[in-house]
Formats: C-alpha cells, structure tokens, sequence
C-alpha cells in the first residue's frame, strides 16, 4: 500500500490477449488522466476494432481512486467490465482504462468462461505494462515584493519544491509545486512572511 500522495499508473499503453474455443479477446491497457481522454480512446479503438462483437472496458481515475466505470458492452452483466476492473484493483493501479476486444468464436462460453476470459486479457495487458510510481503535489501562486525574495526562495529550496513558473515585474509571483503531504509545513513557513499572499491553484 502506498502513502496517500503516491499512486501507481501505467507509462504507455500495453496489450494483452486470451483465446478460448474459437473466441479471441484482445486487451488495451491505456494511459488516461480524465474522462475526456478515455472518451477519445473508446473512439479511436472501436474504429480500429470495427469488426469485434463486444468492447468492454473498466477505467479508474484520480490519486484516490474516485472515478471509475465498468462497461459490459452487451456480455452478460457482470461477465465483462467487472473483471478488467478487478484486474485494475489488484494491481493498485489508477489513470488507466482497459479495453477488451472480443471476437466471437461461434461457441458460447458461459458465464465462468467469460469472466476468466476477461479477466485474463486485462491481466496480461497489465503484465506487459510497465508501470511507474507517480507523487501526488499541490501547486500554489506566491505574490510578493522583491525584499522578500531571498527568504522565499529559501524555504522553496529547502523544502524541495518545483517552480513552475516566475515573473519578476512589477510584482514577483511565482508558482510552485510541492509533495501533498510537505504542502502543509511549507504553505505554514511561507504564511509566516508578512505582505506574501498565496493561493492554491491545482493538485497534479
């Protein structure tokens, strides 16, 4: 289990494949960071795939975990999405979706035959992934006067944060980003300056 500012994602898409009496099931592993994203992909795959029977799929999005779906396509409720998704789960991954193709064989192969059949194409999709251990950061806007230059981009320093973005015109502002959970302590120090305003912008 990992600290709840890092998650686990896949680094490029991946594919997987399982055959059963005559049916054959292709699974796309997918990178994704919203549900744009996976819209687009749905899209490019089933224009790929124009000729499969089913494309059935299970996404989850967010550090958290928080957004997720599972889609069966017309199989059998339960048989297809539910599967990937579990696939999904027990390898603690999240920005991902999983599409499975399916080409039908000409024999039915029930609702344990289906399952495994989907789940074992997730699963080798995910095994031939390569997957990579992302850090969950905050990023904030900092306005100030040039005085207090030093002292901010001390703690900045200390405190290992990215900047991201710098102006020094009239006003200095600068956007950093730094560790979910270092967020606290630096935002504290920063606040501790007088005449500084800062604001939070986004996680990423």
């Amino acid at each position: 289990m990992l600290f709840d500012d890092q998650y686990l994602t896949i680094e490029s898409p991946s594919e997987g494949s399982f055959r059963d009496r005559g049916s054959k099931f292709i699974g796309k592993a997918i990178p994704v960071e919203t549900e744009t994203d996976i819209k687009s992909e749905l899209e490019i795959l089933r224009k790929e795939f124009f000729d499969a029977t089913h494309h059935c799929y299970a996404y989850i999005l967010g550090a958290d975990k928080s957004a997720w779906r599972v889609n069966d396509d017309g199989e059998p409720s339960g048989t297809a999405g539910r599967p990937i998704y579990g696939q999904i789960l027990s390898h603690d991954l999240t920005n991902i979706l999983i599409v499975v193709v399916r080409y039908y064989g000409g024999t039915k192969l029930g609702v344990p035959g289906l399952i495994n059949a989907y789940k074992t194409a997730a699963k080798e999709a995910i095994i031939n992934a390569k997957v990579r251990q992302c850090i969950v950061k905050e990023v904030y806007k900092l306005e100030y006067e040039y005085p207090q230059m030093n002292e901010v981009m001390k703690i900045l320093k200390e405190d290992s944060a990215d900047i991201l973005f710098s102006d020094f015109g009239m006003k200095c502002v600068v956007d950093f980003a730094i560790r979910r959970k270092e967020s606290s302590k630096v935002c504290t120090r920063i606040s501790r300056l007088r005449g500084l305003k800062i604001s939070y912008l986004k996680t990423m």
